[in-house]
């Protein structure tokens, strides 16, 4: 057990933590204004937005880069002092004080160069692999496009239409979320401020006003933006010394994003059209990793099958922060990439016969790397079990029994399969 004295300087350290990142709004800083796509769209998609890094410094930050890096700096010698540099303690927070300074890096390089090679440090890059000989993201996403592309050309699929304005949408989530996550308080709201659909904050979720939702993304939004980025905002927020646990630094988006993927998947929220999307989020990042420009990839996306407004919307995600002609911003990398890691973590957790400890990916915004980590602070008395644990970990024998059957039937080759029942479908 860690002494008290030693516990209440954490709980003293991790708010300091929670302080300092508070002024810090990566989206924000990075995004277009809406004046951009409607000027896109006057010029018939021929003319690259008047991005540059002089759009950039117009926008404040609302604080001093080189100052709060000095004193995530000072944290972090604070951290060392008072825990001990070998303090698993001291390990978790650190490391977010590193990716936090990288961030402000990263913020400050908007529209050149560099903003690129701190996003790839800080999410990845589309030619990353988890093993070597293994494939790359990259790789990863065509392997997908086979499966899928079979789905989406059949008509037994139809995608539900999207005819749920937005006010309707907001009344609709909100009675869902309180049904499903009446542990908390949760508020779904309406906003113009947001480049995607929806986004979600520590207690709320905002829709975007200009959007028509269908019944199925609302449930898609229910499990992963509530479920998982609410969720575990709040399990952070309630634990008793490391409420820093609450604010998610990049490593901890990527396994966040793949928990909210597996989350839409094993609870058939997902569908291969919502798969696909996020498949193209790959391709466009690479694309635009080899050099392809906004309308290259913009192009692309709508060659793709997109409409004009989603291939807009998803060529920018990928340049916001950066130029229409520069490198892109690896973050959408997240969601693919994170799925991976924690399906692997899970079905290693199930040969080994740990799967109690797989709630703890819940108890805040956590990065798998720390996921060691945290099991110790845990059994030390450091991390506090979940306050709230969605349906489908607070009872683990089925996901324990669909991954454990999912790995032994993927040993099976298709190929084989293919000719064993070519008689059976026609």
């Amino acid at each position: 057990m860690v002494e008290q004295h030693l516990l209440e300087s954490a709980r003293t350290l991790s708010e300091r933590l929670v302080q300092l990142q508070a002024p810090i709004r990566v989206l924000d800083a990075i995004n277009w204004d809406r004046s951009v796509r409607e000027e896109f769209f006057k010029y018939k998609a021929e003319r690259l937005p008047a991005i540059n890094q002089d759009t950039y410094a117009s926008r404040e930050l609302g604080f001093d880069p080189k100052e709060l890096r000095h004193a995530f700096s000072q944290l972090q010698r604070d951290i060392v002092r008072q825990l001990g540099q070998l303090s698993p303690i001291t390990q978790l927070m650190s490391r977010a004080c590193r990716e936090y300074k990288d961030v402000l890096r990263m913020l400050e390089s908007r529209g050149s160069s560099d903003f690129h090679e701190l996003s790839v440090e800080l999410y990845g890059h589309p030619d990353d692999v988890f093993h070597a000989g293994e494939p790359s993201l990259t790789e990863l996403a065509r392997m997908l496009r086979q499966p899928l592309s079979g789905l989406l050309s059949t008509d037994a699929l139809p995608e539900e239409a999207k005819d749920i304005e937005a006010a309707d949408a907001v009344n609709r989530l909100q009675r869902q979320l309180d049904t499903s996550m009446h542990e908390l308080q949760v508020q779904v709201m309406l906003s113009d401020g947001i480049v995607s659909d929806a986004s979600a904050g520590s207690d709320r979720i905002k829709l975007n006003q200009g959007v028509k939702f269908s019944q199925r993304e609302l449930d898609i939004l229910e499990v992963h933006e509530g479920w998982i980025h609410v969720g575990t905002t709040q399990n952070g927020l309630a634990q008793p010394y490391l409420t820093c646990l609450s604010k998610g630094i990049p490593s901890a988006t990527v396994t966040q994003e793949g928990l909210a993927v597996l989350t839409e998947i094993i609870t058939l929220r997902s569908t291969p059209r919502r798969l696909d999307k996020l498949v193209r989020r790959i391709d466009a990042v690479a694309m635009a990793t080899q050099g392809a420009d906004f309308i290259e990839v913009y192009r692309q996306n709508i060659g793709h099958g997109m409409t004009a407004d989603e291939a807009f919307t998803l060529t920018q995600r990928v340049f916001r922060g950066s130029t229409p002609d520069g490198l892109p911003f690896t973050k959408d990398l997240a969601y693919i990439k994170g799925f991976v890691l924690v399906y692997n973590l899970i079905q290693v957790a199930i040969q080994r016969g740990k799967i109690d400890r797989l709630p703890l990916l819940l108890c805040g915004k956590i990065a798998i790397d720390d996921f060691a980590t945290l099991c110790e602070l845990h059994d030390i008395g450091v991390v506090a079990d979940p306050a709230y644990v969605p349906p489908h970990f607070k009872d683990l024998r089925g996901l324990a029994t669909w991954l454990s059957l999912n790995r032994f039937l993927g040993g099976f080759s298709f190929d084989q399969l293919e000719h064993d029942y070519r008689g059976l479908i026609t």
